[in-house]
């Protein structure tokens, strides 16, 4: 297929427990090669992000530069491509419900996804 016939899409990537953005960097490479537009967030305390995980009160705090990155980066025209691996699948899950406006698809990959009885907002607070 033609590049020019593809849509190009902007993809944001979550990591999982213990990772940082640095993980996706092969999966970042081959999607930026493929002319997408990649956004890969260290959620707080991880990777470059300077917070030690203590410092943390709420899984809402956690995810907070997955939201900050949601916001900035999605002009309310394009929809992203969510991608959450692990635990960042329950970060995309409040991303959704913050920003259904914002998410074209959402991908669990190997990922901890909420169940459907509770929101994802009342989640983040028990956390």
């Amino acid at each position: 297929m033609d590049r020019r016939e593809t849509k190009m899409r902007h993809f944001i990537l979550v990591h999982g427990m213990c990772h940082g953005a640095w993980c996706w960097y092969k999966v970042a490479s081959m999607l930026n090669s493929a002319g997408h537009r990649v956004t890969a967030v260290d959620l707080a305390g991880s990777g470059v992000d300077p917070r030690r995980i203590e410092e943390l009160r709420s899984f809402a705090e956690y995810s907070q530069p997955l939201m900050d990155a949601m916001a900035a980066a999605v002009d309310g025209r394009e929809r992203a491509i969510v991608v959450g691996h692990s635990l960042g699948g329950l970060s995309i899950a409040l991303a959704m419900q913050k920003f259904p406006q914002n998410v074209a698809a959402a991908v669990f990959v190997a990922a901890v996804m909420p169940s459907s009885s509770n929101p994802m907002s009342c989640i983040a607070k028990e956390v």
